[in-house]
């Protein structure tokens, strides 16, 4: 399968981290186990869009642009799919891009478009989210937990150049040096679906699937984001989620 490379833009910066970041794993506690296989990418309509990240390193916020499609499909259709402008917004608010100016086409972290997000939404347009938590990556059931009650989740890859050539295929662990981590860069993609086999996430407008080895390798941070276009508050607090404690942490926190 030919890609051309050009036309995938990268722009995560590092992690950067806040002992302030709530965890979710502190609110999971009471819940059943998490099923075996969930899948939120069937009701989008793919290709579902490049959100600028062919032409801008604005991956960050193309994962929430993405987001508002999983979450209005499935949970409030029809899907909604954000205008360029609203996410070109997201990125010059967030992460200090300025139109026109490539030298100031940095990219982003994530922590820093989630609280952006959080206070101000989408280019006017709404699709504030309510809160946001950390999840271990490395906890498997943490994270099916995490992308079945909440639809996605916004992670942070480092992703190897072997990467290049199984785009549109299977994203899997290469143990020479072209498989190092973040040897091509850091990239922005949220997860939709997962069972036994591996994970499959949308990025550059498209489906793309990958193994858990590669999940355990090369990502180094996740969030579980609660957003009102998904949640509804009675509903996810009937299913065990700790919802009260968490709005009780993020009032002291804010």
């Amino acid at each position: 399968m030919s890609i051309d490379l050009t036309k995938l833009r990268l722009g995560k910066k590092a992690a950067r981290h806040d002992r302030r970041t709530l965890c979710l794993a502190k609110y999971l506690k009471a819940l059943p186990p998490a099923p075996a296989s969930i899948d939120w990418s069937s009701p989008i309509a793919f290709p579902c869009g490049m959100m600028l990240n062919d032409t801008l390193g604005d991956c960050t916020c193309a994962g929430p642009g993405h987001s508002v499609q999983v979450t209005t499909a499935n949970a409030n259709p029809p899907e909604i799919t954000l205008p360029d402008s609203a996410i070109l917004s997201l990125y010059e608010g967030s992460c200090g891009y300025v139109n026109g100016d490539p030298s100031t086409d940095q990219g982003g972290d994530l922590l820093t478009v989630l609280n952006y997000w959080r206070k101000n939404g989408i280019g006017g347009l709404g699709h504030n989210i309510a809160a946001f938590a950390s999840i271990n990556v490395l906890d498997h059931n943490e994270v099916m937990q995490a992308l079945n009650l909440f639809g996605f989740l916004y992670t942070g890859v480092q992703l190897p150049v072997s990467a290049q050539d199984q785009v549109g295929e299977v994203w899997d662990v290469n143990t020479t040096s072209a498989g190092a981590p973040g040897s091509w860069g850091g990239h922005c993609v949220i997860i939709v679906k997962a069972d036994a086999t591996g994970l499959w996430c949308i990025t550059w407008g498209a489906l793309q699937q990958m193994t858990w080895a590669f999940w355990l390798r090369y990502f180094d941070e996740a969030f579980a984001v609660l957003t009102p276009d998904w949640i509804k508050p009675d509903l996810l607090s009937a299913s065990g989620f700790n919802l009260a404690a968490l709005q009780a942490d993020l009032a002291q926190i804010t």
